[in-house]
């Protein structure tokens, strides 16, 4: 080798070299493809599967779901899950628009989550001043995690599927920074519940 073949070599290996060392402070400057960002929500019966939902239940005893979210959206966030609770003629969130239930929230968890991290909760619950009146079923007091919340539910009996249905859904939303307030992430999950009579 000559001494300009030497100079060619040491130029390519100095530039290398530098891109090399200069990587960490470009990930500073540039964008870095993360992948997709979501969040996830989560029911788990009470045996913390996906399975063995509470189905037909009945005043004055005890019930229990896992709840959970998971961040993968790439940094810290902080959720509101809303706990809703409808007959089975009131309106569902419109998933192919991206919009809530016109429902009041009757309890809500607040969690702030790094990413990739999750949060789950055992969530109990009752029902209290549950009456039947012909072909109809009042439901006035929802009770979750020992907080008494007035709910005054009626549902119709529903002759195909034999039964007073109800169901308890959860609505995922995410704090939006821009707009200082929170909004609804288009997530929700819900489990049907059969109202029957005590003995």
């Amino acid at each position: 080798m000559n001494l300009e073949d030497y100079r060619t070599v040491f130029f390519v290996s100095s530039l290398i070299m530098i891109l090399i060392a200069s990587v960490p402070m470009l990930r500073l400057f540039l964008p870095f493809c993360t992948g997709e960002r979501f969040s996830e929500l989560w029911i788990l019966g009470p045996g913390h599967m996906a399975e063995g939902y509470p189905f037909n239940v009945k005043a004055d005893e005890a019930y229990k779901v896992y709840l959970g979210v998971g961040n993968h959206m790439g940094g810290l966030e902080y959720y509101r899950v809303y706990v809703k609770f409808r007959n089975q003629t009131e309106p569902l969130p419109d998933t192919l628009n991206g919009t809530p239930s016109v429902l009041d929230p009757v309890f809500e968890y607040d969690v702030f989550l790094r990413d990739n991290e999750t949060w789950e909760e055992e969530v109990s619950f009752s029902f209290e001043e549950v009456s039947f009146q012909g072909n109809a079923c009042w439901v006035s007091e929802l009770v979750i995690d020992s907080y008494v919340l007035n709910v005054d539910k009626v549902t119709v009996w529903d002759e195909k599927n034999k039964g007073f249905y109800f169901q308890l859904f959860f609505e995922l939303w995410i704090y939006n920074v821009k707009a200082s307030s929170f909004q609804y992430h288009n997530r929700f999950v819900g489990i049907w519940l059969n109202m029957t009579r005590s003995l």
